[in-house]
C-alpha cells in the first residue's frame, strides 16, 4: 500500500529526514513514533502530497503522491490541528466533501451523525476544540478513504468518544482494508490500535517491526541473588538495569527461551518476568539512542 523509499528532506539547510525507508501492507494500522522534532510531522504531510520531498520516493499502490489527484481523493489527511472553511457547518463541509471524495458515503455520514450527536447545522468554528476533533473524523469516515493518515488525532476527545472513534477506525481496517498512518505521542493509545511500530529519531528511522515481534524481542525482569550477590549478565544483552535495594530489574534483548536459561543457570531466589509496555520499549530505544533514561523506567 504505502512505499517510503531512501526518503530526504531538508527546510533552510537543516535535514528534517535522512534516508528514510519504510512498507506499509494495506489493511494495518502503522504507528509512527519518534521524539520532538523527530520529522514525523513532516514525513506525514509528504505522505499526504503536501510537501515534496527532496530526493526518494513516496508511493501508495507504486503511485507517486506529491499532485496526483486521483491517489489524493483516496485518502484522508487530518493534522493535529483540523482546518475547516471559516463560517462552514457541518453540512456544508459535508458537502464539499462529497464532491471532493468519490467514495463519500452520505448514508454513513447519517449513522454517524447518530453516533456523534452534534447539530450538522452549527458552525464548527462554535465547536469546542474537542467538538471540532468529532466532526474531522465524522466527515473523514464518510468519505471512506483507502488510507487514513492521522497526526495526534485523539487530542482534546473524551474516553468516550475515543472509544468510539477507534471502534470506527479497527471496523473500517476489518470491513474495507483501510489502511491507516497514526503518529501520537499517547503510546498507550497507539499500542491499543496499532499493529506495527516504526520509531523515527532525528529524521532517522530507528527501529521498525511489527507490535507483536517488538514485544517478543524485549523482556523485562527482575531478580534476586542469596548474599546480594548480581547477576552475571555477560552472556546477555542488557539494554537497561536498575538496582531496587535486594532486587535488580533488568530489560535484556534476545530469545525468550535463551535469556530465562541464562539466568536460572545462576541459581536466583527470585526471578519474575514483568509485562513491558510500548512505552517502556520506546524510553529503553530512545535510551540507546543518547536519551537519559535513569529512574524513568517502572
Amino acid at each position: 500500500m504505502i512505499n517510503i523509499k531512501h526518503l530526504h528532506k531538508t527546510f533552510d539547510r537543516t535535514q528534517v529526514l535522512n534516508d528514510v525507508s519504510f512498507t506499509v501492507k494495506r489493511g494495518s494500522i502503522y504507528g509512527l513514533l519518534g521524539s520532538n522534532g523527530a520529522g514525523k510531522t513532516t514525513l506525514l504531510r509528504m505522505l499526504a502530497g503536501i510537501i515534496k520531498q527532496n530526493s526518494g520516493e513516496v508511493q501508495i499502490e507504486d503511485q507517486p503522491v506529491f499532485e496526483n489527484i486521483e491517489v489524493k481523493s483516496r485518502q484522508i489527511f487530518l493534522p493535529d490541528a483540523p482546518f475547516f472553511f471559516a463560517h462552514y457547518t457541518t453540512k456544508q463541509m459535508a458537502g464539499y466533501y462529497e464532491d471532493l471524495y468519490p467514495n463519500w458515503s452520505q448514508e454513513r455520514y447519517h449513522r454517524l451523525k447518530d453516533l456523534f450527536q452534534l447539530d450538522e447545522n452549527k458552525k464548527i468554528s462554535n465547536f469546542s476544540k474537542g467538538m471540532q476533533r468529532q466532526v474531522s473524523f465524522w466527515l473523514a469516515l464518510s468519505a471512506m478513504p483507502d488510507l487514513l493518515i492521522l497526526d495526534e488525532p485523539f487530542d482534546g476527545l473524551d474516553a468516550v468518544v475515543r472509544r468510539k472513534v477507534k471502534n470506527l477506525i479497527i471496523q473500517d481496517v476489518a470491513d474495507r482494508s483501510m489502511t491507516v498512518m497514526i503518529s501520537s505521542h499517547n503510546l498507550r493509545e497507539v499500542e491499543d490500535i496499532c499493529d506495527h511500530i516504526g520509531i523515527l529519531h532525528k529524521g532517522s528511522i530507528l527501529i521498525e517491526k511489527e507490535l507483536d515481534d517488538l514485544k517478543s524481542d524485549i523482556h523485562k525482569v527482575q531478580v534476586a541473588f542469596r548474599g546480594g550477590k548480581d547477576l552475571d549478565a555477560s552472556q546477555l544483552d542488557v539494554v537497561y538495569q536498575e538496582k531496587r535495594g535486594s532486587v535488580r530489574l533488568y530489560i535484556i534483548r534476545g530469545d525468550e527461551k535463551i535469556v530465562e536459561e541464562e539466568i536460572n543457570s545462576q541459581g536466583p531466589l527470585l526471578y519474575d518476568r514483568l509485562p513491558l509496555t510500548l512505552e517502556e520499549i520506546f524510553i529503553y530505544e530512545m535510551g540507546g539512542a543518547g536519551y537519559a533514561i535513569e529512574n524513568i523506567i517502572v
